[in-house]
């Protein structure tokens, strides 16, 4: 909508220009030439524009059912059939569109006998290639576009994994090293442990060697005791009690 506003303002400028040209006294064959000229040259625009825009469009169409299809989309083959034809109608719109114009802007040259006109119909002419040709490079860029997108993605994928196995191994060794510390500690703890243990042992055995001497040399005292034999046998029978071992132990 813009676009054709855009065009009627500048039509509308242009013809109120050919107007004040034609009421300063301008001669009626230059007016009438330059008018036929701006009209030639919107009509070039709409040439330029409208058909090939729709041609373009349609081949853009079939180009994504393509794309849908590789992807496992389903795609009615009507909607193939009429972008085509879509295609075919505006591309021989196009070009007849060129083709009449340079021969119709030839035919009223060589009526008029101006030699200026032959320019224009050339122009028409030469003109039926430009928006293929820009069509093509644009595609061209396109291409490189995606080509580029194609290169540089995987390789910043492979930087970014990189740098992920290179966190994940830092991790990995942190945990190693972590994990041997406490292995270390584990074997100190380990090594406390079986020392206390044997300390104790040591201990008891020791204590239990100077209970059995406290015991004979009790035993020895009461030996040589003569009177009251009846505290004697008495106190025989503790010290064989704190002799004999527990049977729970």
């Amino acid at each position: 909508m813009g676009k054709v506003l855009g065009v009627a303002l500048a039509a509308a400028l242009v013809a109120g220009a050919l107007a004040a040209a034609y009421a300063a006294g301008a001669p009626p064959g230059t007016v009438l030439g330059a008018a036929a000229g701006v009209v030639g040259l919107v009509w070039l625009l709409l040439l330029l524009t409208v058909p090939w825009n729709l041609y373009f469009r349609a081949h853009a169409v079939l180009a994504e059912i393509g794309v849908s299809r590789r992807k496992g989309l389903t795609v009615p083959g009507e909607r193939d059939a009429e972008a085509a034809r879509i295609a075919r109608v505006m591309l021989r719109a196009a070009i007849a569109g060129h083709l009449l114009t340079a021969a119709l802007v030839v035919a009223v040259t060589a009526a008029t006998g101006g030699a200026s006109g032959y320019w224009f119909g050339g122009i028409f002419l030469v003109s039926t290639a430009f928006r293929p040709a820009g069509a093509w490079f644009a595609s061209l860029r396109r291409r490189l576009g995606v080509l580029l997108k194609d290169v540089t993605h995987p390789r910043d994928d492979v930087v970014e994994l990189r740098s992920r196995v290179d966190r994940l191994t830092t991790g990995l060794s942190l945990l190693e090293e972590k994990a041997e510390e406490q292995y270390r500690a584990l074997a100190e703890l380990r090594r406390t442990a079986d020392a206390l243990g044997m300390s104790t042992v040591a201990r008891a055995d020791d204590t239990d060697r100077r209970i059995t001497a406290l015991g004979r040399e009790f035993e020895t005292t009461v030996n040589r005791l003569s009177d009251n034999e009846d505290i004697i046998t008495g106190l025989r029978a503790f010290l064989r009690l704190m002799r004999t071992p527990d049977p729970a132990v």
